[in-house]
């Protein structure tokens, strides 16, 4: 009894920390056993500040999941609003590697590097091509006609607000729960 009284306690703890509701932590958790392999964490891609691959527990997964989460549709236009900045937010500092509140166009550049890596038909130096013609694309966004002489230093938060402005990030940003009967039709 008092194992199941905990667990139940902490589900709870989840659903207040994360915003999902027990029957999408149990989803998660799901899932969260399938990348890991039935193991306690995933290990994260991005290195911490030893150097060394920091591991990702089911509670942090569920945090970084919680980014994902279905727009609720009691929320009124501020909470959306803020639910889009806090989706932005986390989407800047999967960029802003060094976190130095600035995504350089080095940063990018990694990034772009890591997402088109996969594919074996875009060369490194075509993917440099891409992240370099988006910076400046960015730059124009941001600081609109530059001076010959005038250097971006990169992108801030707010630029990146800017950026995205008009871009319906709320539902294309989010996790999707299937139900039991649509999960049947999937097997």
């Amino acid at each position: 009894m008092g194992a199941a009284h905990s667990a139940s306690e902490e589900v709870r703890e989840l659903e207040g920390k994360t915003g999902f509701s027990s029957d999408q932590i149990e989803q998660l958790h799901r899932r969260f056993k399938q990348l890991s392999g039935d193991q306690p964490t995933i290990r994260n891609l991005r290195k911490g500040p030893s150097g060394l691959a920091d591991e990702i527990n089911f509670e942090d997964f569920l945090t970084i999941m919680s980014y994902f989460r279905p727009i609720d549709t009691t929320m009124d236009e501020e909470q959306v609003e803020l639910s889009r900045k806090e989706k932005l937010r986390f989407l800047f500092h999967m960029y802003d590697s060094d976190s130095d509140g600035r995504i350089t166009l080095e940063e990018y550049r990694n990034v772009v590097e890591e997402l088109l890596s996969g594919n074996p038909h875009i060369e490194k130096e075509s993917a440099r091509s891409i992240a370099d013609g988006a910076m400046m694309e960015a730059a124009s966004v941001c600081m609109g006609q530059m001076e010959p002489d005038q250097v971006y230093e990169g992108i801030t938060f707010e630029d990146f607000l800017k950026i995205w402005q008009g871009i319906d990030i709320e539902t294309k940003m989010h996790v999707r729960f299937l139900n039991m009967e649509t999960m049947a039709l999937c097997h």
